[in-house]
């Protein structure tokens, strides 16, 4: 049986946002996975020393993660985090894009979950990471049109406004499929606009049933392999260039 963790990183409770994720879990219950959630609206996402008991000083993320992680002193929001986050095949996330980025909140659950010492270390990353097999998905809303988000568009390509987000759980070793996203979701249509914007919207979330059902045979995201890179870390040669991120100078 497969173990589905949806992950809702909105602060409102009535937005699309956690529509859509509501929707992405009951099509997980329909196909019979065991589903785990978490709605990050209340979730701290700054990490600091006042989450751990004595910490060292000067305080050091790693370093204080790894120790908490190795005496089972985590801090009680993160280890709920990460235990759901262990025990899932596949994880999908649902937040929007602000300001180029995702939610500040998912940067910090990226943050303070991802604990150095138990889901990664320096020899469980990339191609040896701890979460090899699995998968993950974003389902993201932009305010900005298609046309306006695409390579040449005026906001730039949301692709790689996604990528830094990927890449942290490409670091953990996760498959990364395409993301889904949906443009031009904001509250500011009027009239025919509106009306064509809520059939989308209605649309997606009455098709996350037939989104689930296809997650094996979706697209996945290209990243280098660990073998395409040098002893000092840098992309060979002959290794070719899959991202704008990662390439050889001209």
């Amino acid at each position: 049986m497969i173990t589905t963790f949806v992950i809702s990183a909105h602060p409102e409770a009535r937005s699309f946002t956690a529509h859509w994720a509501n929707a992405t879990v009951q099509a997980a219950v329909a196909k019979g996975d065991t589903v785990l959630t978490s709605d990050l609206s209340s979730f701290d996402p700054s990490e600091r020393s006042e989450h751990y008991a004595q910490p060292a000083a000067p305080f050091d993320v790693l370093k204080e993660q790894e120790r908490a992680s190795s005496s089972g002193t985590l801090p009680g929001d993160v280890a709920a985090e990460v235990e759901k986050l262990e025990a899932a095949d596949r994880v999908i996330f649902h937040f929007p894009l602000w300001w180029f980025a995702p939610p500040a909140v998912l940067k910090g659950w990226f943050d303070r979950v991802l604990v150095h010492g138990r889901t990664h270390d320096v020899d469980r990353r990339f191609d040896t990471g701890r979460f090899r097999g699995r998968e993950a998905l974003f389902c993201v809303t932009t305010g900005a049109s298609a046309a306006e988000s695409g390579p040449d568009g005026k906001e730039g390509d949301t692709r790689l406004h996604l990528w830094p987000a990927a890449y942290t759980l490409r670091y953990l070793g996760f498959d990364v499929l395409e993301p889904v996203i949906l443009h031009g979701v904001h509250g500011f249509h009027r009239g025919a606009r509106k009306a064509e914007l809520e059939e989308r919207l209605a649309a997606a979330l009455a098709g996350q049933v037939d989104l689930l059902s296809r997650f094996e045979t979706l697209p996945r995201m290209r990243f280098n392999a660990d073998t395409d890179f040098d002893a000092s870390g840098r992309l060979k040669p002959t290794a070719p260039s899959v991202t704008p991120f990662i390439r050889r100078d001209a």
